[in-house]
């Protein structure tokens, strides 16, 4: 039963993700605009919005990484020699795919910052 308890917790934390994630979509689709006025128009004010609204971004996305990665940590910990060996590959697969993504958004968010000029094209799907 408190397995189930604890599932019904992730999953009410999982739907505020995705409600931050419309947000998200929402941001970018500002900062996109921003970037293309300041491709067409050079208007430093928005390279200037565009950057800090990417940052912005980033910044909630390795946080959310981060949360994912601590939980898939704690279900690493969680494991126990009576579980499968399946589920044990799995637990710690799955770790493994969240720190990398965690990692991909401490470098994108590593791009934004420094990239001034917005040379570089960052593509997160």
């Amino acid at each position: 039963m408190e397995d189930n308890l604890d599932r019904l917790k992730e999953i009410k934390d999982e739907n505020i993700v995705w409600i931050i994630y419309i947000g998200i979509i929402i941001l970018s689709y500002y900062a996109n605009y921003k970037e293309v006025k300041y491709i067409l128009y050079n208007d430093e004010k928005s390279r200037k919005k565009y950057q800090d609204t990417m940052i912005l971004i980033f910044t909630i996305l390795v946080i959310i990484y981060y949360y994912f990665t601590k939980q898939t940590y704690i279900n690493i910990k969680k494991l126990n020699s009576r579980d499968s060996e399946k589920k044990i590959t799995l637990t710690y697969a799955s770790f493994i795919g969240t720190l990398l993504v965690l990692i991909s958004g401490i470098i994108f968010l590593s791009i934004v910052i420094l990239d001034e000029n917005i040379e570089v094209e960052i593509a997160f799907n």
